[in-house]
């Protein structure tokens, strides 16, 4: 039999856990012909021999709403074996959208999500008004396969205009919102997406839409999924309320679906918070519940600067003066009032939640000095710094600002710094792996790289779980919770989403700063070592970093979508 393409002499490793095994793989026409025992005439052959080959990726939280219009690869996600990105997390979207909110929506993302504003506002040509015309836009020209999930604040403000930002819905809002969402499951998106970050503002201090909204108004909203027969919802930043109120337990009980939300990690402020977390998790499981916690298997190292920090969004003295100008930040933080009141805060911790910010200061480092003078300084803590200086730890940091003008580059890890939490979580069961925020916080985080880090340093280094199991869990774990019913598993009928690399070298790269973006705005980029072949769709996207020119991707609809 005469094949499009024939992967032969690999190791196969099929996405259900399974123990992999040596044989090929044959698409044609896009979809697996044969597994196994494949071979004969093929128009490209690729040799595997000593590689694995794997299902392709499914990136299941990433933020290339604005992006995937303007770079069909949805870069640098696909670098690293991901043939799936989906989008519209956290309740931030581009659809719906009336002319009049264009503007809103995209200044909401790029404070949230870190994304210089100057270039959404170059790069994106909007053609859509709703859901479904979005979709229709995206599916144009894409390099690899993107889902899309429905945003909750972009529902809230078409349905409601500036209100959704002040006030509760009437029951004819909520019922319109409603209406909102069973036309864009219809038109096929994978899902609704919620948040409930109270550090979330836009570029003028508001809380964004999705916030605003009391937790009725979220359930109500839910119904609309049983409704319609299909869907995921994602919620963000829902740890808290899950632990305290069931509130995804909640949704996914109203819904009939599956909730996947954010997140499960070890933090320093915490150190044994996640234990108590995953026993919540664990018991509510055996209960029924199809409520998962993601977890993500990079630490949570936070670049930032004090000229664009979300860091302290949540720390009540700071929050309102983090929405300043540079210069009015600078004044304030000279002023010794003002600093008593930011100590309080962030050293003291006096009424601050644990999850806001850990207040260990070991673990702010300088990334870059902007002064040659201080060049010294990059690797220390804040801590050591402060020690060697004489001074407060909250001194010694804001008098290094000020003085490199709030342009010295910080790191805070926060989270997933615990080497055997990290591995406990990866491996366990109940647990979501992804997170990965593509696309987002372009110029102080790459995470386009969490699957290539779980296969070389998790996997290959650390043994935390086998091979199997995390493929399995960067696969058809992910096809199985966001209803991607022909993806996922490597087996006859399946789409021909392919990842070839090699277990002993796959790892990611160190970032580098690119202007890249529309208007050459500057981001970090993030390539791969050891993933040799990146197949969407039965055609060859990527040999190991090169792009082939193909655009083989498309937008993947749910259940529900009729065409």
């Amino acid at each position: 039999m005469a094949y499009d393409l024939l992967i032969k002499n690999g190791r196969i490793i099929d996405g259900t856990g399974a123990p992999g095994y040596e044989g090929s793989v044959a698409v044609t026409d896009g979809i697996i012909a044969a597994v196994g025992e494949a071979d004969g005439e093929a128009t490209r052959t690729i040799d595997a021999h000593g590689m694995a080959v794997t299902p392709g990726f499914i990136d299941n939280h990433c933020h290339f709403d604005a992006q995937a219009t303007w770079d069909p690869l949805c870069t640098y996600s696909c670098y690293h074996g991901v043939t799936t990105v989906i989008f519209g997390n956290c309740s931030l979207a581009l659809a719906p959208a009336r002319e009049e909110d264009q503007y809103f929506l995209i200044q909401m993302l790029s404070r949230i999500e870190a994304i210089p504003l100057e270039a959404l506002q170059a790069g994106l040509k909007w053609t859509w008004g709703s859901i479904a015309a979005y979709m229709d836009a995206l599916d144009q020209r894409l390099g690899i396969n993107a889902g899309v999930l429905i945003g909750h604040s972009a529902v809230r403000r078409y349905a409601m205009g500036e209100a959704s930002q002040e006030r509760e819905a009437t029951g004819a809002e909520i019922e319109e919102m409603k209406g909102i969402i069973r036309d864009g499951l219809r038109a096929g998106a994978l899902g609704l997406s919620f948040n409930r970050n109270p550090a979330h503002f836009d570029m003028h201090g508001r809380p964004v839409p999705g916030i605003v909204a009391p937790m009725e108004e979220l359930y109500t909203l839910a119904e609309a999924l049983r409704e319609v027969g299909t869907g995921v919802i994602q919620s963000g930043a829902s740890y808290n309320q899950e632990i305290k109120d069931r509130y995804c337990t909640r949704l996914s009980e109203i819904s009939g679906r599956h909730v996947v939300y954010n997140q499960i990690s070890h933090r320093w402020s915490a150190p044994d918070h996640w234990r108590e977390h995953l026993a919540v998790v664990e018991e509510r499981l055996r209960e029924g519940s199809r409520a998962y916690p993601l977890i993500n298997p990079r630490p949570g190292n936070n670049r930032f600067t004090l000229r664009n920090a979300q860091t302290f969004d949540r720390l009540p003295a700071w929050q309102p003066l983090m929405m300043r100008s540079p210069e009015e930040k600078m004044a304030a933080f000279r002023d010794a009032d003002v600093r008593r009141r930011l100590h309080a805060d962030a050293v003291e911790g006096v009424g601050i939640p644990f999850d806001a910010f850990s207040r260990r200061w070991d673990k702010v480092w300088v990334t870059n000095a902007a002064l040659e003078k201080n060049r010294g300084l990059v690797g220390k803590s804040v801590e050591e710094i402060a020690q060697e200086q004489g001074k407060d730890v909250l001194d010694a940091f804001l008098d290094l600002a000020l003085e490199e003008d709030l342009n010295t580059e910080f790191t805070l890890n926060q989270t997933g710094g615990d080497d055997d939490a990290m591995a406990a979580l990866l491996s366990h069961p109940s647990t979501v792996i992804g997170l990965s925020d593509g696309g987002a916080h372009v110029i102080f985080d790459a995470g386009y790289g969490y699957s290539t880090l779980l296969l070389g340093h998790w996997v290959r280094e650390k043994h935390a779980l086998p091979l199997e199991q995390a493929v399995h869990k960067l696969t058809a774990a992910q096809a199985s919770l966001f209803g991607l019913e022909d993806r996922g598993v490597l087996r006859p009928g399946m789409a021909g989403d392919i990842v070839v690399f090699d277990p002993e070298t796959v790892a990611p790269e160190p970032a580098e700063m690119v202007s890249d973006l529309p208007g050459g705005g500057r981001r970090l980029n993030q390539l791969s070592r050891g993933i040799k072949y990146t197949v969407v769709n039965g055609q060859v996207l990527l040999e190991g970093n090169e792009h082939t020119g193909a655009y083989p991707g498309r937008v993947l609809r749910n259940s529900a979508y009729k065409g």
